[in-house]
């Protein structure tokens, strides 16, 4: 049994660093770090001041007093292989609490793999999985500034094995109605790994994020710039400055949006020999049906491939 968990971490390891963007950091629960919206998928992952959408619960649980309804999103992921993921969100605003509060949920489905022995003999097929769930609460004062925190409760299986952490996220965001300008900030995976493997307990994918978005007055695009990954130590200070995204969504009408952003950090860390080819870069659709959003997004990994994400969210 420990063969099988040791090899197929391995696996887990090499598919994480994919779902995160290629970042040079491992550690427990490297899948909370997976784009869980197609719009930020979109975007490059420059969300973390984006309003009036229930993702950011993912993203800055500040900004889920930015979202105007009752709102509820479904999304699939469909990386390289076999290997699946899904996310939804709901964000409610609630009276009694003079505040909003949301819910998010992260999984991700490995597949099927061989269970071996030491000489190699098939004894049978596994299956494993990673699992994320958030309860989030935010509140906004008198001067567009909102604050807010989500606790999450995380859980990964391999094999009949399982593992077990405890996280909590802040966040900051401040609005500029009349510049429409919003800026954002959050600490994403505060806490610690409370159950593992091998007995020996990880650290976290702890995030640290800022970001900006402007929405031009004179044409129908709203850009974002975030730094993420400002939390990693690097010997040259500089170099911490290299994982920022930059997206931008132009409102083609009022059922049309398309999207385009740029990675660098996955740019640089997916180089594979000479060729980057497009790794680093996302497009995306956003279609308005009746009170359905349909968002669809194309993030490129270069030659290694692309990942697909469609999602559904409505108001009501």
């Amino acid at each position: 049994m420990r063969i099988i968990i040791s090899n197929f971490l391995v696996f887990v390891l090499s598919i994480n660093f994919l779902i995160a963007g290629g970042g040079s950091k491992t550690s427990a629960f490297e899948f909370l770090r997976n784009e869980s919206s197609s719009r930020a998928a979109g975007l490059a992952g420059s969300f973390v001041c984006f309003a009036n959408d229930p993702n950011i619960v993912f993203y800055n649980p500040a900004g889920l007093s930015t979202v105007e309804k009752t709102s509820a999103s479904f999304g699939f992921l469909k990386h390289l292989m076999d290997v699946n993921g899904g996310f939804a969100s709901y964000v409610q605003n609630v009276d009694f609490l003079d505040g909003w509060v949301g819910l998010g949920l992260q999984y991700i489905n490995y597949g099927s793999f061989d269970e071996t022995n030491e000489t190699g003999d098939v004894l049978g097929t596994f299956g494993a999985g990673d699992l994320s769930f958030s309860l989030g609460y935010s509140k906004k004062n008198e001067n567009n500034l909102s604050y807010g925190a989500n606790i999450k409760i995380i859980y990964s299986s391999i094999a009949g094995n399982s593992s077990l952490g405890i996280a909590g996220d802040i966040g900051l965001f401040y609005s500029l109605p009349e510049q429409m300008v919003n800026i954002g900030f959050s600490v994403l995976n505060i806490g610690a790994q409370i159950k593992s493997y091998n007995g020996y307990n990880e650290n976290l994918p702890l995030d640290v994020k800022i970001g900006v978005s402007k929405k031009l007055e004179h044409l129908p695009l709203n850009i974002n710039f975030n730094f993420h990954h400002l939390n990693f130590n690097y010997d040259d200070f500089i170099e911490r400055f290299k994982a920022f995204s930059i997206g931008g969504e132009f409102t083609l009408s009022q059922y049309i949006q398309l999207r385009i952003g740029y990675n660098n950090e996955r740019r640089q860390d997916l180089e594979l020999g000479t060729s980057k080819g497009l790794s680093g870069f996302s497009v995306g659709l956003g279609v308005l049906i009746n009170k359905y959003h349909f968002d669809y997004a194309l993030s490129s990994y270069g030659n290694i491939g692309s990942l697909h994400r469609i999602n559904i969210t409505t108001s009501f």
